[in-house]
Order: structure tokens, then sequence, then C-alpha cells
């Protein structure tokens, strides 16, 4: 008993002295999402052991455990992420692997979460695992849906495949309103994309339509004069995102003559979150 006691206290002496050499952390770009948002894990790793280490040559050198913090206990993992591919990390240098989560994890249900990640160290028989990370799945409300056809590529001979456009409303961080862009089948059991837009005053209502190529255009106030205006193709990825601010009228969207829609109204602001990006070629802002 006395052995194995002493070969106890060795082990955890072993562990934390190459906790002190290797040190590694899970960190999270947020601390609330929304169900079906992406969540990316991004795992840290810092050495020091004076050794150059290997890592990421094997399916499990890094690992993920899921937690419910209301006593729901673990989980499900719906499947292993992907995590393979070798890579050297130099003594006195950080490494960063980030890995999205959500297809691989349950956690469509609104609740905290506790997120831990464990490295394997093959060469010295030793996994790391972090400190837990905590997160909340948080709910949001429905302010605007509506089915809409994704245009047929190459052939008009089929039905189009119809989804659906979802604006909603969440209070983030308890004071601060954001609202979320929704993109799932018509039926609504396959999310393909979710994520913010900003936030936004708490008196705004967006104003949303969709154009002759499906895609959603929203224009709302995320501060006291100032709009952002987005637009998002069919496939939910941002093709414009712009910044109006209000002088002497309101921006808002409306149909022009070619049969596109414009923000009119206001003086648009250039930001370095524009898109495309300031500089590269964009159709020049419409006159007022």
């Amino acid at each position: 008993m006395k052995t194995l006691a002493c070969l106890l206290v060795f082990g955890l002496a072993s562990l934390a002295r190459l906790g002190a050499q290797v040190s590694v952390e899970v960190v999270l770009e947020q601390e609330h999402f929304l169900s079906g948002e992406n969540l990316t894990a991004a795992v840290r790793i810092t050495n020091r052991s004076g050794q150059t280490l290997h890592l990421g040559d094997e399916p499990d050198w890094l690992t993920f455990a899921l937690e419910t913090r209301d006593g729901m206990g673990i989980v499900a993992k719906n499947s292993e992420p992907s995590v393979l591919g070798p890579f050297t990390l130099e003594t006195t240098k950080v490494a960063t692997r980030r890995v999205e989560l959500v297809p691989h994890f349950d956690i469509t249900r609104a609740g905290r979460y506790s997120l831990t990640a464990s490295v394997r160290i093959k060469e010295w028989d030793q996994t790391l695992t972090t400190k837990p990370k905590h997160f909340d799945i948080i709910n949001a409300a429905k302010l605007w849906s509506q089915d809409f056809g994704v245009p047929a590529q190459g052939t008009t001979n089929r039905a189009p495949e119809v989804r659906n456009y979802t604006l909603e409303q969440a209070n983030y961080l308890r004071n601060q309103l954001r609202l979320y862009f929704r993109l799932t089948a018509a039926d609504g059991a396959r999310v393909i994309k979710v994520f913010s837009l900003g936030p936004m005053v708490s008196f705004g209502i967006p104003d949303h339509q969709i154009d002759q190529a499906s895609n959603l255009h929203v224009l709302y106030q995320n501060g006291a004069h100032s709009f952002s205006y987005t637009v998002i193709n069919p496939d939910g990825e941002v093709i414009t995102r712009q910044t109006h601010d209000y002088a002497g009228t309101r921006p808002k969207l409306q149909l022009g003559e070619n049969g596109q829609l414009l923000v009119v109204g206001g003086v648009r602001r250039r930001t370095p979150d524009d898109v495309p990006e300031p500089g590269k070629s964009e159709e020049p802002v419409p006159p007022k």
C-alpha cells in the first residue's frame, strides 16, 4: 500500500512539473451562443520544456469533453472532431489549434456548459487537460421569417430548393440586444448558418427585403445615429456590409429603377469592417 501511495505521489508530482513546462488553455471567441451558431474552440499550447514537441499526428492527440452545468451531465457526442495535422512546437513557442465543435456535440438546448480540452504528448506518455471554459447557449426571439427559393445552377428543369431566412433578437450579456441571422432548410430540420449581425438598439425595427437573386438585405439601427446594412446570399455568406449614418434623413431600403435594392437617405461612412474591404472594387455609392 505504501508503494502504491508513493507511485501516486510521484505521478502527480511528474504531472505538475509537466504542467509547468507545457501549458494548455482553451479559448472561446465569446461566452454566449445561439443554438446552431458556430462554436470554435481555440486550444493554445505553450512549450517551455526546452524540447521540441511533435503533435497532431494521431487522431486522439487532442480531445474535448463537454458537460452541462445544470445537472444533466455529459453532453452526447455525435462524432469525433477532426484534429489530425502534424506539426512541431519548438521550446518557448506557442501554437493554437482551432476546432469547430457544433457538428460534433449535441449543444442545441439552452443552458450553461463547461468545456475542457486534453492534449496528449506522446513522447512523454502524458496528457494535459485545460481548466474548464464556461459558456451559455441562449434563446432568441424571432422577429421575421421567410421561405425562399434557391436559384438553380445551370438548369431550370427541376424545382428549386426551398430554404428559410430568419432574423432573431437575443438579449446578449443581459444589457445588449444583438440581431442574429439564421439560415435553415424550409422545414427547419437542417441548420445551414447562424451568426450575429451585430448589436442593435432596443427601439429599432430591422428593415429587410429579399431581392431577385434571393439575397437578403437587412438594414437596422445599431447606434444613436448609425445604421448597419448587410446583404447575405442564399448560402449564408455576407457579400455586402456597410455603415450608414443619419444625416438629415433616415437611411432606408428602396427599390431602384433597375430593380436593385439600394440604401437611400443618410450618408454612408466607410469603416474597416466593410465588405468588400475598403479600397477593393465595389459599386459606387448611389446618390441620395
